[in-house]
């Protein structure tokens, strides 16, 4: 069981007021904060260690690479990869798809192949299949989602085909915290030959992702969603495919050796690793991961779940309220609407209150025209949150309706 009270200790942003008001910090699926740990991490980089990695013989140089390879390492086991080749840095999960999308995409697929998506995807995993579809000739199909924000799997079942080449399917909706059957989705797949990239941005804050069990061939997740620095995250990817891609971007670390008639690319996970890295962002990634196995995270996922019970139920009982996005089986979001006040009224006046919400459509516009909606206030949990702070939200949404209709 987590001791909450001891756990916000080491959110120092938590503790602060705004506009008068105790911070209630409800916006996780946009960005979550960050721990002591990691914090002091990136500090004692700086003050410390602060160099350039991998070709430097002193000192800092040693110290500093050794840290970085650590937090792939970690990185690794916490997914349960084979190997550290199979963990590429790059800046998020929007790099990871694309990078994805312009390796192996634009070198295997041709005119009148499919990529399937679903119908919630963010804007980051819609757009980077659409531009290559647009290059190669092949189509982009989507999975229809019923009334509570579920993928119709049947649906899925008839679109795969010898035509599927790739399925990209986020594991959490960021949107509506439904949480797809990927395993179940990727063995379909691969039925039929295609290869299955994973948003992982918005799960691998919430609980375990084993990449093994899953079978998946690519896994993508965001570091700063895990409570680590913005600007880094993870590609994973089957080390036989990997290896098969060519280089995302030229430049230094990705190389062997250059000379004007060609260039000889570098082992993984380097090759895809060109240019200076966010050397700090890896080593923070490193640190919050940490931080969250020594939490637990079937601890976290357990609280969490708790939190999100909890605020569906209190939530249900104020007037007009609705919320979109109901699956039995979903992640700490929840999206929703008051009669016809505008998500953006909404945020402000729970600003107001010191509450921190997101409104908008949340990188998912097909999403929204898929409900006739303009958007949702979504307020969204993470395990430094409590049933007071939600208390809070409650009275607050309701006040902000009295005002607002």
């Amino acid at each position: 069981m987590l001791n909450i009270e001891t756990i916000r200790k080491d959110f120092p942003i938590l503790h602060q007021t705004v506009n008068g008001k105790p911070l209630i910090y409800l916006d996780n699926a946009a960005t979550s904060q960050k721990p002591l740990a990691v914090i002091n991490a990136i500090d004692d980089y700086y003050k410390r260690y602060n160099s350039n990695i991998h070709r430097g013989a002193h000192h800092l140089a040693q110290i500093a690479t050794e840290e970085y390879e650590n937090a792939r390492t970690n990185v690794a086991k916490h997914i349960n990869a084979n190997s550290e080749r199979e963990i590429n840095f790059v800046r998020g999960t929007t790099e990871a798809i694309n990078l994805v999308a312009s390796t192996y995409g634009r070198k295997n697929l041709k005119a009148g192949d499919e990529i399937i998506i679903s119908e919630m995807e963010h804007h980051s995993n819609i757009v980077p299949w659409q531009m290559l579809c647009e290059e190669k000739g092949a189509t982009l199909r989507t999975i229809p989602i019923n009334e509570a924000g579920e993928i119709i799997y049947e649906e899925y079942l008839k679109l795969l085909s010898e035509k599927t080449k790739i399925v990209s399917i986020a594991y959490i909706s960021n949107a509506l915290g439904t949480e797809h059957p990927v395993k179940q989705l990727i063995a379909d797949a691969h039925k039929v030959g295609a290869v299955v990239f994973i948003d992982g941005a918005q799960a691998l804050p919430h609980k375990l992702v084993d990449v093994q069990d899953l079978d998946c061939d690519f896994l993508g997740f965001s570091g700063h969603k895990v409570f680590a620095g913005t600007g880094i995250g993870i590609l994973y990817g089957k080390e036989a495919i990997l290896e098969a891609m060519p280089p995302y971007m030229g430049g230094g670390e990705m190389i062997k050796q250059v000379s004007f008639k060609c260039t000889t690319y570098n082992n993984l996970p380097y090759k895809f690793e060109a240019g200076t890295p966010h050397i700090e962002g890896g080593i923070s990634l490193g640190a919050a991961l940490t931080y969250m196995q020594s939490v637990g995270v079937e601890n976290i996922a357990a609280y969490e779940h708790e939190l999100l019970i909890y605020a569906t139920e209190k939530m249900q009982q104020i007037e007009g309220l609705r919320i979109v996005g109901t699956s039995k089986h979903k992640s700490s979001v929840v999206s929703f609407l008051v009669g016809d006040i505008h998500p953006y009224d909404m945020g402000v006046l729970l600003n107001e209150q010191g509450i921190a919400i997101r409104t908008g459509h949340h990188c998912c516009q097909p999403l929204m025209d898929r409900f006739n909606i303009e958007g949702t206030c979504r307020a969204s949990f993470a395990f430094y949150n409590t049933k007071e702070e939600i208390d809070v939200l409650v009275k607050a949404v309701t006040k902000a309706a009295m005002i607002l209709n």
